[in-house]
């Protein structure tokens, strides 16, 4: 299911802050942070919206801040980890078997002592403009929910906890200002002391209020490098991107209705819900000019990626029907051959005995 790449190569005068999907992330300027994968799930019954994100991360930092821009008042906690793989499992490719006559590369006599068939592959204390209104620890995160009337007042912020704010995501996060938007910053500091950021992190389940399903995608603009966005959508129906906000058209991996179970079902409430999974991708991060709002699609229509294995056209106990028919056809061009020339012969003894007319 989706994902948010950086390389990030740092030097005396690199940006100590980098986008990952949707949000910023924020480290000291001697340490480095990447997120390898940022994998993400959206639910949504039209007036609460859900983000579950999972970062995968490395590097030296021994602590980094994430900033992302929310509509309004966020709750945050701990989510079940479970959910992944119960997404994986349910968009994962049809699987179908694709017949050919003719050997291939894998099949007898082109390999000896190997199966034939391929498998398809299958197919993250302010002051000064900054209001806390809510902060707590939760596993290795120290979450800090915000209200912000400024961009400096994130600055302020985060020097209050030992980071520095780049004057490019000061002014990128003014949109969301405008627009009253308010903030979750999370501090990243895993528990045991001289550790590092490194590895799967738990993951973070995001609730706020909104009359429409938006995707924060603006401050990604920030990346140096191309982006990947994976993501998986809960909702009544199958939701698509209304724009492709100046990356490549995205790409639909999955459609289908689904029957929620476990930590999916405690999502949705228990609720059968349409899952959609989305990939794209972003070339030039530069070009994003806006948050990703989805809606629903003209109709519900169902999709699943098919993956074929293909395998060689044999009967009875495997033996190839190419090697009959080949077979067949020289034994009966042999007897046909047989045949002609045992009629030549007995004509030849006719001939040789017949009595000459007088």
């Amino acid at each position: 299911m989706v994902f948010a790449l950086l390389a990030l190569q740092l030097g005396s005068l690199v940006n100590p802050a980098w986008a990952c999907g949707c949000g910023a992330m924020v480290t000291d300027r001697m340490a480095r942070i990447g997120v390898d994968r940022e994998t993400s799930v959206v639910q949504w019954d039209g007036a609460t919206e859900q983000i579950v994100m999972r970062f995968t991360v490395n590097g030296n930092a021994a602590r980094a801040a994430w900033i992302m821009p929310v509509p309004s008042r966020a709750s945050v906690e701990l989510a079940d980890a479970d959910m992944f793989d119960d997404l994986a499992t349910a968009v994962r490719p049809e699987r179908r078997t694709r017949h050919h006559f003719w050997p291939r590369g894998r099949d007898w006599p082109f390999t000896w002592g190997e199966r034939d068939g391929f498998a398809g592959a299958a197919p993250g204390a302010a002051g000064g403009g900054v209001g806390v209104v809510g902060r707590e620890r939760l596993g290795d995160f120290d979450v800090a929910r915000l209200t912000a009337t400024d961009p400096d007042a994130l600055r302020t912020w985060l020097t209050a906890n030992g980071f520095e704010l780049p004057d490019r995501l000061a002014a990128e996060v003014r949109p969301y200002v405008d627009q009253k938007w308010e903030y979750v910053a999370v501090r990243l500091a895993p528990e045991r002391q001289g550790t590092t950021l490194n590895g799967t992190l738990e993951p973070l389940r995001i609730r706020f209020a909104s009359d429409r399903l938006v995707y924060p995608m603006r401050l990604s603009r920030l990346a140096r490098t191309p982006q990947s966005l994976g993501l998986y959508v809960l909702a009544d129906h199958r939701m698509e991107p209304v724009t492709a906000i100046g990356g490549d058209r995205p790409e639909v991996l999955f459609a289908g209705r689904i029957e929620p179970e476990g930590a999916l079902a405690d999502l949705t409430g228990g609720r059968p819900a349409f899952l959609t999974a989305l990939d794209q991708r972003f070339p030039d991060p530069g070009r994003i000019d806006g948050d990703h709002e989805l809606r629903a699609t003209a109709a519900d229509t169902p999709y699943r990626r098919v993956t074929y294995t293909g395998r060689l056209l044999t009967v009875g106990d495997g033996i190839p029907v190419w090697l009959l028919t080949v077979g067949g056809v020289l034994l009966a061009a042999t007897a046909t051959i047989v045949a002609r020339r045992r009629r030549g012969r007995l004509r030849g003894r006719g001939d040789a005995g017949a009595v000459p007319a007088a």
